[in-house]
């Protein structure tokens, strides 16, 4: 690849979009109560995949202002490097996933692996767009570029969370015989004498509430729940050890109102730091559904009005 086309305002360019397409990706990585990248290794990885990300954004403005559109391809090659990033991180977490006590699921991990992906891809949007404007205003536009397209990327490192779609409140535990409930909720049926009283001592119980008939839908899959269940046991904590199935966290729905009744089992018994850690968990994108939107709600809505 020819590189003599650049120049000292292009090399000034490169630099700063290289400095906030990292600045960037430093900004989106957080290792939080789910430990997950793990420190060190894991931000080293990712802070070396982002600096690569940096690099390509920032070297694209140049290429394109020389109208050389062949170096500009690279780009395209990128983008497989990091699906493959994708695809590693989702081999990774799912072997890690065999060994927790509260998996995860599939949804989740998925979920993990695109956020990922297209984090390197908000990096290369910074680096490309404070490279062109330092190139076509100077430094000081390049600049002010880059920290506009800082916010815009932590604006969109994350989406919503469970507490932005449901309202979430701590409800009762109790044991009706063998039958254990959460508020009016059926959980399951507790055949030994030990798993009833160690529910008694330590489990919590919350009613997740929907806002709207999507939220309705998200909190019925499979996918989001079990998300729900791991996150906050990984937050407080999870009373039991392999081989006790009666003590594992479980949500069963209410299928005539949509609440759904969360069962718990941490070690300190806590209902609202459980209410709060149950408010954080990212509602996954592969769980949102938006019935309003279809054709069918839409042309009935129409009768309804006519």
């Amino acid at each position: 690849m020819n590189w003599t086309f650049l120049t000292e305002s292009h090399t000034l360019g490169i630099l700063i979009g290289i400095a906030f397409g990292v600045a960037a990706r430093i900004a989106m990585l957080q290792t939080d109560y789910r430990q997950y990248p793990t420190y060190p290794h894991g931000k080293i990885i990712h802070i070396s995949l982002g600096v690569i990300a940096a690099g390509l954004g920032a070297v694209a403005a140049p290429t394109l202002l020389d109208k050389n559109y062949t170096a500009f391809t690279f780009l395209g090659v990128a983008a497989q490097q990091f699906r493959d990033v994708r695809n590693m991180e989702r081999q990774s977490l799912a072997r890690i996933d065999e060994m927790e006590l509260v998996p995860r699921g599939t949804t989740y991990i998925e979920g993990i692996a695109m956020v990922f992906e297209g984090r390197n891809y908000l990096v290369i949007f910074v680096s490309f767009l404070s490279s062109a404007c330092t190139l076509a205003f100077g430094w000081y536009g390049g600049a002010l570029a880059g920290i506009v397209a800082l916010i815009v990327a932590i604006r969109f490192k994350s989406g919503k969370s469970l507490g932005d779609i449901a309202d979430i409140e701590p409800a009762e535990v109790r044991i009706d015989g063998p039958d254990l409930y959460v508020g009016d909720i059926y959980i399951m049926n507790i055949g030994l004498r030990e798993d009833r009283r160690a529910i008694v001592q330590h489990a919590v119980g919350l009613m997740v509430t929907p806002r709207s008939a999507g939220a309705r839908i998200a909190i019925t899959n499979p996918g989001q729940r079990q998300a729900l269940l791991h996150d906050v046991s990984s937050v407080l904590g999870l009373y039991k050890d392999e081989g006790e199935p009666a003590l594992n966290p479980m949500c069963r729905l209410n299928m005539n109102e949509g609440r759904m009744g969360v069962f718990l089992l941490p070690y300190e018994r806590d209902s609202e730091k459980a209410k709060e850690a149950a408010k954080r968990v990212p509602v996954l994108e592969s769980a949102v559904r938006l019935p309003k939107e279809s054709a069918a709600q839409k042309s009935h809505g129409e009768g309804g009005r006519a």
